[in-house]
């Protein structure tokens, strides 16, 4: 008992550590790469420069319900791979060769449609994956081929710490889906201080598993008293909420936690207003506006804590303060007549990422660097991008950028629900994410995850 009370802290003490901050400063004084643009024809390269394409194996989802996510992505990715192109391609003179796949093939299909990419394509590098469970499948399979891959999502925090613990060849683009779960409580506890019972709806795969995980601890942190008074449990792809909805709300929850994306976003926020769900509780919905723009209405409620999940949404950072957002997304909407989500704004992203590396790589040696060398100028690289600056650790090769959480609001300017730009917040990404080096216990197989830990031995109990 005493030892719990010397933990405990005033709330507005402990949730004021997570003040919000300009986009570079969690990046520290590190040099970065220029802004993702084409290479000015005038600039050149150092050395002799093949003509040859370069190859690229790419997956998404294209079509089912996947394709919710996969198809923006696969947009965001031509939208850089056509901009690069139209200034002469990497390094002004190879363009890129794409050999796609569908995600929706399901993860065996996909691992051995990875592997004939590499040994009958001779691709040189991959990018794509929307699927936590696909990531953890392939990150040993790119490992043991050797191929360069850049994973645009896939975000679960057991890629880096349980699947392949020392990448070489793995990068990840978007952030750890538990900095999802800890920005929406701290906003859900910044605003509602009250909460003490909490229900829970999550997809039953390994993303809903793990977005749990990091809500659970985190409310019991920053909610004194609170418990977890539901669970529910979804199939991926589930088209009747009902059952859920109704669970939820008969355990009377102060507080409904969901992670659900894409079209099943779309059915749960839709048959929970028959049921009166966002009158009845507050809800933080960690991918509320992840999902396409365009595939969300005017019925969505205002005022939810709205995640959108590789921490980009097209509003932010605004245009007057960041053009190279603003510019993105008039690109991207005359490409392809909508506004991009984080999928989209990600796989642009980790394209520019690799063209930034080729261009350091072959400044310091000259000609069409190697493998090796391109990936040492990957790790450690830090970008200026549409959604701020992204920095890749170079132990774990994760990519990380600062944490923004905005409330739901319907506003003139466009036909569905965007983030209140009252409301928007921006974490430094080092406040909710472990340190690379802290420990777990034991094997660290059994343990959820390093951010749990860190979380349940570092964060202070609150005082309500």
């Amino acid at each position: 008992m005493k030892k719990e009370a010397r933990k405990a802290v005033n709330r507005r003490e402990f949730l004021n550590r997570f003040s919000s901050v300009a986009g570079a400063t969690a990046l520290g004084g590190a040099a970065y790469a220029a802004a993702p643009r084409a290479v000015a024809a005038d600039e050149g390269a150092k050395g002799k420069i093949p003509d040859t394409p370069v190859k690229f194996g790419w997956m998404s989802f294209t079509s089912g319900p996947g394709a919710a996510l996969g198809q923006p992505m696969l947009q965001g990715f031509m939208l850089a791979k056509e901009e690069i192109e139209a200034e002469g391609g990497f390094l002004g003179k190879r363009g890129i060769e794409v050999i796609g796949a569908n995600e929706a093939a399901g993860t065996a299909a996909n691992v051995k449609e990875f592997r004939r990419m590499k040994l009958q394509d001779d691709i040189e590098f991959f990018m794509g994956l929307v699927s936590s469970g696909n990531s953890l499948a392939m990150a040993p399979v790119a490992e043991e081929l050797e191929v360069p891959s850049l994973l645009v999502d896939g975000c679960t925090d057991a890629l880096f710490e349980k699947e392949v613990t020392r990448p070489k060849n793995t990068f990840r683009i978007t952030n750890l889906n538990s900095a999802d779960a800890i920005s929406g409580m701290i906003m859900a506890a910044r605003a509602w201080p009250e909460v003490k019972r909490i229900s829970h709806i999550h997809p039953d795969f390994a993303f809903g598993r793990f977005e749990f995980i990091h809500s659970r601890i985190a409310g019991e942190k920053l909610f004194g008293g609170s418990e977890v008074v539901s669970e529910g449990w979804p199939k991926l792809f589930e088209t009747d909420f009902t059952p859920f909805i109704t669970k939820a709300l008969s355990a009377k929850p102060d507080l409904i936690v969901t992670s659900c994306w894409g079209p099943d976003y779309q059915a749960f926020y839709k048959q929970g207003l028959r049921y009166g769900l966002f009158d009845k509780a507050k809800v933080v919905a960690n991918l509320a506006l992840g999902t396409p723009p365009h595939l969300l209405d005017n019925d969505h409620p205002d005022g939810i804590v709205a995640g959108v999940h590789g921490n980009y949404h097209f509003t932010h950072p605004p245009g007057n303060q960041w053009p190279l957002n603003q510019q993105f997304v008039e690109r991207y909407h005359k490409r392809w007549k909508e506004y991009p989500n984080f999928e989209s704004e990600g796989a642009y992203t980790g394209l520019y990422m690799l063209k930034a590396a080729i261009e350091k790589a072959n400044r310091l040696v000259g000609g069409w660097p190697d493998r090796d060398a391109i990936i040492a100028m990957l790790e450690g690289l830090v970008i200026a991008a549409p959604s701020g600056y992204v920095y890749i650790r170079p132990g774990d090769h994760q990519a990380f950028k600062d944490i923004a959480v905005g409330f739901s609001k319907k506003i003139p300017e466009y036909p569905f629900p965007v983030w209140d730009p009252d409301t928007v917040e921006v974490f430094p990404v080092r406040n909710i994410t472990a340190p690379p080096d802290w420990p777990m216990p034991g094997d660290g197989h059994n343990d959820p995850s390093r951010v749990y830990n860190w979380i349940s031995t570092t964060w202070p109990t609150i005082n309500a």
